[in-house]
């Protein structure tokens, strides 16, 4: 496995393989979330490559960059014992060379649920994604669907810009009591640990309302912050049933919605999402 960290090694990398590519952009701290779509790109590609970089780019002055957690050689290990060809681990420097001052804004999708409370955030990560889009010049880019609102951001770039790619979503995957899982839940203390999967709970009560026959969209925003309401631990951010690709908010669900929230537990912030009316 080829350890990467400037542009012109990375393309070099790149003109030097034949056949499909598969590229699993990361921020490192991997888990079996990141794995299974390392998996999937491996199963679909004739080469696979990943990206490790925190982003400065998607952080706010007052969140966790510096915090954020960062295990370099336990990725790279993890990343080479399920075939990866190649990982770009660049520094900021890399990707924001002196004198950068190109930005990528994705307008309405951004703006609302993570966008509205984490101003710039899509901005960095549309720029980052484009690059590195650009640079490893994939058929194949995989993402989980827990980040929901960075896919709807991305497939809109996508198509915006026609970039040639395949933007491939995989399902959330979770812990066996439902919390999905993120690098962020290292954060969680031993009783917030234990409240957490109230994010699923609530997520799959509002599932259970819309299989039931419930299209209120406000009946639906209603079964969500009822139900992280009965867990004393945790403080809902927000509450969304909102068009699965606009991410506008719905009064009724008539096509595929996506149900989504935020809440903290204690410093950390966490999100989840569920699909409904679609797969």
């Amino acid at each position: 496995m080829k350890v990467l960290t400037a542009v012109s090694d990375v393309r070099a990398f790149r003109a030097s393989r034949e056949g499909s590519l598969g590229l699993v952009p990361t921020m490192g701290a991997l888990h079996a979330g990141h794995l299974s779509l390392v998996a999937r790109a491996r199963r679909e590609n004739v080469n696979v490559a990943a990206s490790i970089f925190v982003n400065p780019a998607q952080f706010g002055p007052a969140e966790d960059f510096a915090a954020y957690p960062r295990a370099l050689d336990a990725d790279l290990g993890l990343l080479a014992s399920l075939g990866v060809d190649a990982v770009w681990a660049p520094s900021p420097g890399d990707v924001y060379p002196p004198g950068f001052q190109t930005w990528i804004t994705v307008d309405d999708v951004s703006a609302p649920l993570e966008g509205a409370r984490r101003p710039g955030h899509f901005r960095g990560v549309a720029t980052v994604v484009a690059k590195l889009l650009n640079v490893f010049q994939p058929a194949r880019a995989y993402f989980g669907q827990k980040d929901a609102q960075q896919v709807a951001v991305i497939r809109r770039m996508v198509q915006d810009l026609s970039i040639p790619v395949d933007i491939v979503v995989c399902p959330t995957a979770r812990e066996k009591d439902g919390l999905a899982l993120s690098s962020r839940n290292a954060y969680l203390g031993p009783d917030e640990r234990r409240a957490a999967p109230v994010l699923h709970r609530a997520l799959e009560a509002a599932r259970a309302a819309f299989d039931s026959g419930e299209r209120d969209a406000g009946r639906l925003r209603a079964i969500l912050t009822e139900t992280l309401a009965g867990e004393p631990l945790v403080r809902e951010d927000y509450v969304s049933v909102a068009d699965a690709s606009t991410l506008a908010e719905l009064e009724r669900v008539e096509g595929a919605a996506l149900a989504s929230l935020a809440a903290r537990l204690g410093k950390t912030r966490l999100i989840d999402n569920v699909v409904l009316g679609g797969t």
